[in-house]
């Protein structure tokens, strides 16, 4: 350590933890290699240890050359601490300082710097600086700009949030429960290949009627049009807007207005691919996308002919969404067109000066193509109009959360988020996760990581963009692997996953931002927190109003199921997750024999002691069950291998679940249709169909169904307790 002394002081002032602690216990000392890797990647070169010391001086002397901190985040209902840095000798001086409130409103006052202590000094360019601090009055919660004139100026954003997350109202004196979709995987007699909006909207209006509060959903992130197959809502191309293949398209008021869409869908290869594509098991999206994109393109040319030449009141909401959704509208809808222009998507294939969306050159292409820009933005507008709909029709039917929206980690490495805002994202590092003994190898997730200074550097405001944009029609927001908030585990760009190491984030920052916009949009917070969960990050995670994840699996104690009374109440409980068996997978060890035929253990003990392990947990959960006079008649632990799955057991492991103390139960859709196989099989790629599996039975039927509705009302009942 003393041959790097300054490279290791270097990495933990850019917030990377030279050494972790793995799930048994061993100690990781990240390697010069690994650390220069991942400081390049945060912007620090530091290739010999003279460029180290000379980093971290220009890091102390960037602390003192600035009159104030970009961002200045502060409590709500407390006074305000501003730091900032003038020269020693100005201290004759007289200061004054301004808030410009978010509301339009301006707050100022003046105070002489001499009467203000000195906490500490620096040294700028040759010259001594001093920390001084001022106390402000409370202000209101919000985005503000704070001012400082003595001599010279500077500014700072200036955030002032709630110190908790909202909670529904209804969590004061009752518990909720839902149904979770993977929107895709839903049917119809008339779908075209893939569940849509239109499906939502319908999924919403039956769970409403079965006394649900919330319909919870896969991430619905932009994903890439000319790769339709990579279908990975947890690798998308963009988090702030929506994937339109989840458009029903005969829903676009166009539609009734096209005669060249009608006529496209009646041609008679149009209707043989529509016809494949409903009647598949599995979505086929390159069929889906080659169907619902010309007719869209169909859709716009009526509403530019119709309406935007007539300027009226449908242009006029048009333009008001554009304008709302400003320059990262324009940006995204920019990447799609080069994408086509180019042929790919992988941005930093195409030329030099398209790489920068700010070159002379994107902007000539931009004007070239504007109708075609034009064109994007009006798909994006037509998914923000349907998904709020859905939201809209959860309110008017009473639920208490209504749509329950999800965030993945973060966008793929050749994102339009990435291309947009490259200024923001450590392109030279993935995240992923340390090996452990479910991955021997660790994981790499193919998914680039915001740079923790550049998030503070530029005040938040991606960050705070990103949650609008997800919780603005949201009654709940889950945030995938939430974990990241505290710390990401990244690893150097084409390096194994062994070679990285955890960086830092500034959690309590991002939680302040967190609780700004989940309190303004109403929206609860879910954390995913499953997996290595840092010491105490749980607790900090419940004073911010945040909900765990709880995953029946994994709630064990020793050698028995956690019961229903030992659930804690501030989370979300549900059987398992899209990457997890279901429960009739789980019962019949569907997941174990997929992993075999694929190949994903590592050896033949391994497998063995896979199933080994499932047949002890078959018994622990009838014994769970029974303990809690849920067991059905005839049904014994001790008998667990020669009993099949039905659904009256399916029934009794909800009931079981909403007798938790939790505040949210979730029930997957797929559970209730009693699906074998899993959303997604971690491990594998092209050899499972992940995120293509559609449901066995149609939404008409499976509401229809008298099991599926007993079942309902048990759970619903439960909860009401």
């Amino acid at each position: 350590m003393d041959v790097y002394g300054a490279l290791y002081q270097l990495a933990d002032a850019a917030g990377i933890e030279s050494q972790y602690w793995d799930i048994d216990g061993q100690l990781h000392q990240a390697t010069p290699d690994t650390v220069r890797a991942l400081l390049r990647a945060l912007g620090h070169v530091a290739d010999t240890e003279t460029d180290a010391i000379a980093c971290l001086a220009m890091l102390e002397e960037q602390q003192w050359r600035a009159g104030m901190p970009p961002v200045i985040v502060a409590q709500e209902n407390c006074q305000i601490d501003v730091p900032f840095r003038l020269p020693q000798d100005d201290s004759t001086k007289s200061m004054r300082l301004s808030v410009q409130l978010e509301t339009g409103g301006i707050q100022a006052g003046e105070c002489d710097l001499g009467i203000l202590r000195v906490e500490r000094t620096g040294n700028c360019g040759g010259s001594t600086t001093a920390l001084r601090r001022v106390k402000l009055p409370q202000l209101p919660v919000g985005y503000h700009e704070i001012r400082l004139e003595a001599g010279l100026e500077a500014t700072a954003r200036l955030i002032v949030a709630p110190s908790r997350c909202y909670l529904p109202p209804k969590f004061a004196h009752g518990r909720c429960w839902g149904l979770a979709a993977q929107l895709y995987a839903l049917k119809s007699s008339n779908d075209w290949g893939i569940g849509d909006f239109g499906h939502l909207l319908t999924l919403v209006d039956r769970a409403a009627a079965s006394d649900a509060d919330v319909v919870g959903l896969n991430p619905l992130h932009a994903l890439f049009l000319d790769a339709p197959e990579d279908a990975s809502p947890y690798s998308p191309s963009s988090r702030l807007f929506y994937n339109p293949l989840y458009l029903d398209v005969t829903a676009i008021s166009e539609f009734a207005e096209s005669d060249e869409a009608r006529t496209l869908i009646q041609t008679s290869e149009t209707a043989r691919t529509l016809q494949s594509a409903r009647t598949a098991a599995f979505v086929d999206y390159r069929a889906v996308a080659s169907i619902k994109l010309p007719v869209l393109e169909c859709l716009y040319r009526t509403f530019d002919a119709d309406h935007v030449a007539r300027a009226d009141s449908r242009a006029a909401a048009f333009r008001a969404f554009v304008e709302r959704s400003g320059t990262d509208l324009d940006r995204f809808a920019t990447f799609q067109v080069l994408s086509e222009h180019f042929g790919t998507h992988e941005w930093p294939h195409w030329p030099a000066a398209c790489r920068d969306p700010l070159s002379a050159l994107v902007s000539d292409l931009r004007k070239r193509h504007a109708d075609r820009v034009q064109f994007f933005k009006y798909v994006q507008w037509q998914c923000e109009e349907q998904f709020s709909a859905a939201a809209d029709l959860a309110r008017q039917r009473g639920m208490a959360i209504g749509l329950y929206n999800d965030l993945a980690v973060s966008v793929a490495a050749s994102s339009g988020d990435h291309w947009s805002h490259q200024d923001l994202f450590a392109g030279e590092a993935r995240v992923g996760a340390p090996p452990d003994p479910f991955n021997e190898k660790g994981q790499e997730w193919g998914v680039v990581p915001l740079n923790p200074a550049r998030l503070r550097d530029t005040g938040y405001s991606h960050f705070s963009a990103l949650l609008s944009a997800n919780m603005r029609h949201s009654g709940a927001l889950r945030i995938d692997h939430v974990m990241g908030l505290q710390r990401l585990f990244l690893i150097p760009a084409g390096a194994p996953p062994a070679a990285g190491a955890y960086v830092r984030y500034p959690i309590d920052d991002i939680l302040a931002v967190a609780a700004l916009e989940s309190q303004r949009n109403r929206c609860a917070i879910i954390g995913e927190d499953l997996g290595t969960v840092p010491a105490g990050f749980r607790e900090r995670m419940a004073a911010a109003n945040i909900l765990s994840c709880r995953i029946f699996y994994f709630e064990r104690e020793h050698d028995r199921f956690r019961p229903p009374a030992d659930y804690p109440a501030l989370a979300s409980v549900s059987a398992a997750t899209h990457d997890l068996a279901t429960l009739r997978g789980f019962w019949n060890s569907d997941d174990i024999v997929a992993k075999a035929h694929l190949g994903i253990f590592k050896s033949a003990d391994e497998e063995a002691r896979a199933r080994s392990s499932r047949a002890l947990e078959r018994r622990q959960l009838l014994q769970a069950l029974a303990d809690e006079a849920l067991l059905p008649d005839g049904l014994s632990p001790s008998n667990a291998d020669h009993i099949a799955w039905t659904p009256e057991l399916a029934l009794v492991v909800h009931q079981y679940l909403s007798r938790t103390k939790c505040l949210l139960c979730m029930v997957q859709m797929d559970d209730l249709t009693g699906e074998a196989q899993q959303a997604n099989l971690p491990g594998s790629t092209t050899q499972y169909p992940n995120w293509r599996r559609r449901l066995a039975c149609t939404l008409e039927d499976l509401f229809a169904d008298p099991v599926i509705q007993r079942e309902t009302r048990a759970i619903a009942a439960e909860r009401t307790k």
